[in-house]
């Protein structure tokens, strides 16, 4: 599968996303989900980790979190839509239209299962119709830049951004990219310096995809949805990046919260 939106399809300037490859080891790894925006580390116990370990899962549904809490998150490819503009901002929306989605994402040690604070975590996805910021597609200009950016993790590890749930084009499932950067800082409101310890992707559970697509403004979605099982990408490694969904009161049009745990070596780089 590729990762060029339907609107790019014959694009000259835009190169398909390269397939995944093997990872070095130290950056292979799993992405466990929790409820929570946060990992209470001291409460893990080997034999409860190995039970949760040897849980049967299925291809749509998060793993356990006592399972993955203390490895290492797979790495998956960057993708050719990537802007290296490291704003932070906790609000990407910039009045993009779609349902309202809080993203928590924690970050841990994978050797020592600490939470780490003062990472950077930064993210990027598609709009309800499938187009990215900053390319010349569907209507986007150069210098867009919503549904873009960076933010610091707190004390307890946990960056929270507002977005939307992300649309779909051609090939690909609905995702958000996201890379982490340690070791730089924070000036004039853009993050400098430091390297690159993470990149990978979050998939959504088609159970709410599903109720999602029906929904506007993605339902003008014109392109046909890859479902997560028909995702060449997903299919290495996403089973264990859902995240996990909490709709906000009995509207889905009111919005969902999604919650997920890397686990990360803050010592690695690309």
């Amino acid at each position: 599968m590729t990762d060029t939106p339907h609107h790019n399809a014959t694009d000259p300037q835009r190169a398909p996303e390269p397939a995944e490859g093997p990872a070095g080891a130290t950056r292979r790894s799993v992405i466990a989900t929790l409820g929570g925006a946060a990992l209470g580390v001291t409460a893990l116990g080997l034999a409860a980790t190995r039970a949760a370990a040897k849980a049967p899962r299925s291809a749509d549904r998060p793993a356990p979190p006592l399972a993955a809490a203390c490895v290492l998150t797979p790495e998956q490819t960057e993708g050719p839509y990537y802007l290296d503009l490291e704003r932070v901002r906790k609000d990407i929306t910039e009045g993009k239209a779609g349902v309202p989605l809080t993203l928590r994402v924690t970050v841990i040690d994978s050797t020592t299962c600490a939470t780490l604070p003062n990472t950077a975590v930064d993210i990027w996805h598609c709009d309800a119709l499938g187009v990215y910021s900053g390319y010349v597609a569907g209507g986007s200009t150069p210098d867009t830049t919503f549904l873009r950016g960076v933010q610091l993790t707190d004390a307890s590890g946990v960056a929270e951004f507002t977005t939307v749930y992300p649309g779909w084009y051609v090939g690909r499932a609905l995702h958000i990219h996201v890379k982490t950067h340690a070791g730089g800082t924070v000036s004039n409101g853009t993050y400098h310096g430091g390297h690159v310890s993470h990149t990978g992707q979050l998939y959504f559970p088609e159970t709410y995809n599903t109720r999602v697509a029906g929904l506007s403004p993605y339902r003008n979605n014109t392109a046909t949805r890859t479902l997560n099982a028909r995702d060449g990408i997903y299919r290495n490694g996403g089973s264990a990046t859902l995240l996990t969904l909490t709709q906000t009161g009995s509207d889905l049009n009111k919005g969902v919260t999604g919650t997920v745990v890397l686990g990360i070596d803050p010592t690695a780089t690309p």
